[in-house]
């Protein structure tokens, strides 16, 4: 098991920035690939940022050039810098982490932590 504990979120006003933080603890070892998805009210949960174990990066294109990810593997953390930041940019904003053991692939949530930015 993977246990995930998001901090960060807050009030913004538009322009400005904020940094997420999300620690796992637990299997920590067979961690594979860690990501941030976001959900706004009415819509799909969907993709902000992943990344692998190794540092390669992925993000969905509302947030390409504002949105920064980045992993402490000594210290089982992954952070997500938000920059430029939008009113469209406000959700509810998880942590990800999937492992695979024999060949089955596991997905952790965490609780969620809401950013909320303003006009």
């Amino acid at each position: 098991q993977v246990q995930l504990v998001e901090s960060g979120g807050g009030l913004v006003q538009a322009g400005g920035s904020l940094r997420l933080s999300c620690a796992a603890s637990g299997s920590i070892l067979s961690i594979n690939n860690m990501g941030w998805y976001r959900q706004a009210p009415g819509k799909q949960r969907e993709l902000v940022a992943t990344i692998t174990r190794g540092g390669s990066t992925n993000y969905g294109d509302s947030v390409k050039g504002r949105f920064t990810i980045s992993r402490d593997n000594a210290k089982n953390t992954v952070y997500l810098q938000m920059n430029s930041l939008k009113p469209e940019d406000t959700a509810v904003y998880y942590c990800n982490a999937n492992r695979v053991v024999l060949a089955v692939k596991y997905d952790y949530w965490g609780q969620g932590t809401q950013v909320t930015v303003s006009s």
